[in-house]
């Protein structure tokens, strides 16, 4: 289900589908078991009832959507602020390492812009493993100017390298971070019944029918708009890398 949430439109479909029948059903049980007079009051309890509980699940789950979309973004600008401190501290070494690692980083910023670019699963891979590389040579890199030259300067750039390589890990946890497939399924089936509870309480008059139309309507585009703020690479609400790119153009050209 993971994967059908990460494409917001074709979940958007799926989901005012599945509305819209759970909509529809409530209407056929209407025309089976009409409901009596008496029983309207109690009805309009339980459907208000679930209808709030909607409401909060949704709102719960938007928040958490919306607190890891800020997440990324921090996530990004930290990145980019290690990577120019990076830039800065690699001065601390011999000359050799020091322009090796300025090389380096050209490449690695060059590749992160990518990562949050790209919208390919096969491209992605690539640009993983590009990145695994380029972080490997950088810490060599690193490693070998501090011991050519030890000194407390020199273990800040060491530092330096460290804060670039845990920033990019710390990007990939909170990208693969999203809402619980769980939550997923208990807003879907809620939806479904209060959709049903609609149907089954909308009266036949034209004004109810139109009611009845538009519910499916807005909690699926509710859904939507979580799925698509949750969804870092497919959604239209993205992560773009503005700090990355402001780094990449203040570097020097090699």
């Amino acid at each position: 289900m993971q994967k059908l949430v990460s494409h917001p439109i074709t979940f958007l479909v799926l989901t005012l589908l599945a509305m819209s029948v759970g909509a529809y059903l409530g209407t056929v049980l209407r025309r089976a078991r009409p409901m009596a007079d008496d029983l309207r009051d109690d009805f309009g309890v339980v459907q208000s009832a679930s209808l709030t509980l909607l409401a909060l699940v949704i709102g719960f789950s938007l928040s958490m959507a919306v607190g890891r979309y800020d997440q990324r973004k921090n996530l990004e600008e930290e990145e980019a602020n290690a990577i120019g401190t990076e830039l800065l501290r690699a001065e601390l070494l011999p000359a050799a390492q020091a322009s090796e690692i300025r090389t380096l980083l050209g490449q690695y910023i060059a590749r992160r812009i990518d990562f949050y670019q790209t919208g390919d699963s096969e491209e992605l891979q690539q640009i993983n493993a590009s990145t695994a590389q380029l972080q490997s040579k950088l810490w060599t890199a690193a490693r070998s100017g501090a011991n050519a030259q030890p000194s407390p300067l020199t273990a800040l750039a060491i530092a330096g390298m460290n804060d670039v390589i845990n920033t990019q890990g710390y990007t990939q946890a909170a990208w693969w971070n999203h809402i619980p497939i769980s939550a997923w399924a208990l807003m879907v089936v809620i939806g479904f019944f209060c959709n049903a509870l609609i149907g089954y309480g909308t009266r036949s008059s034209n004004p109810g029918r139109r009611f009845l139309m538009i519910m499916p309507v807005i909690v699926s585009i509710s859904f939507t708009l979580i799925a698509d703020i949750d969804s870092p690479r497919n959604g239209l609400i993205r992560v773009k890398p503005q700090n990355l790119l402001a780094t990449a153009a203040s570097m020097p050209n090699p």
